[in-house]
């Protein structure tokens, strides 16, 4: 049986998530249903595309992916199942996709015609659902709609260089669960606009003039253990999807704070970073 994933702005507070869930196991009792994230900030394609594209490599081949963030049809927004990477998708072709696939192409996408039954509102209760289990019982996507050529586009922040200078703003594209900043700037941009060079990243009055390997490095191990806690040291490093985060070591939000919140940076927020 095919793992069937779940990512949306639900939440646990209401019983949407749980209503989902439901409606698979009606069709399909030994689903294999998988929770990406339902902490979604809501509508907020960039972070769910960041999530998404980010977790979905972790799944073996065959795995379907049902997003859902602006699901909502209308007559601009049409709801779609495609085949990308050895995975399956269903979503609204509101732009998410093609930052999930900006460096792959489809190999197939299909537009969701199921009329009967439907939900206006709640479209990945009926249609999702009975397009993900249909998958998973093997159906082909060729049944589900007629084909579809391309993407709806979304375009995402991208990092502003400037050569001459040796300068790049960055933006802010997620904040993760400890409060620490992602930026769009990969570890290639990085080192192809730096050479190798000093820098200094400006994230309002916080600057950083090294990255670590890991968040533990801050930790000075070759001191008396009275003195090895380095809680709330910052920390500029390039994370597990190799793009440079801003954090706060074994931060707190929820007490202390984070980076988000100590620093003053927002989604969309820019942090300059300049070398010489």
């Amino acid at each position: 049986m095919a793992i069937i994933t779940l990512t949306s702005d639900f939440g646990y507070k209401d019983p949407s998530t749980a209503m989902v869930k439901g409606a698979i196991l009606c069709e399909l009792p030994d689903a294999n249903i998988v929770d990406i994230s339902h902490d979604i900030s809501p509508f907020h394609i960039m972070e769910a595309a960041y999530v998404i594209k980010n977790a979905y490599k972790s799944f073996p081949k065959g795995s379907i992916h049902i997003i859902s963030v602006d699901t909502e049809q209308t007559y601009n927004k049409k709801q779609i199942a495609l085949f990308m990477d050895g995975h399956y998708f269903i979503c609204a072709n509101n732009g998410i996709l093609s930052l999930i696939a900006s460096e792959i192409n489809p190999d197939k996408i299909a537009e969701i015609n199921i009329q009967e039954n439907r939900n206006p509102s709640f479209p990945t209760l009926d249609a999702f659902v009975k397009v993900a289990c249909h998958i998973a019982r093997g159906g082909s996507l060729d049944v589900i709609g007629k084909n579809v050529i391309s993407l709806e586009k979304l375009k995402a922040h991208k990092p502003i260089v400037y050569e001459q200078e040796q300068k790049i703003i960055a933006h802010i594209i997620y904040i993760d669960n400890y409060g620490n900043l992602v930026t769009n700037v990969s570890e290639k941009l990085f080192n192809q606009i730096g050479k190798g060079q000093a820098f200094i990243i400006d994230a309002r009055s916080n600057k950083f003039t090294k990255i670590v390997a890991s968040y533990s490095e801050v930790i000075k191990f070759d001191t008396e253990n009275s003195n090895l806690n380095e809680s709330g040291k910052k920390i500029a490093l390039f994370n597990t999807a190799s793009y440079l985060e801003l954090a706060i070591y074994k931060s707190n939000p929820k007490a202390v704070g984070g980076a988000a919140s100590l620093f003053g940076l927002g989604l969309s927020d820019t942090v300059t970073i300049k070398f010489n």
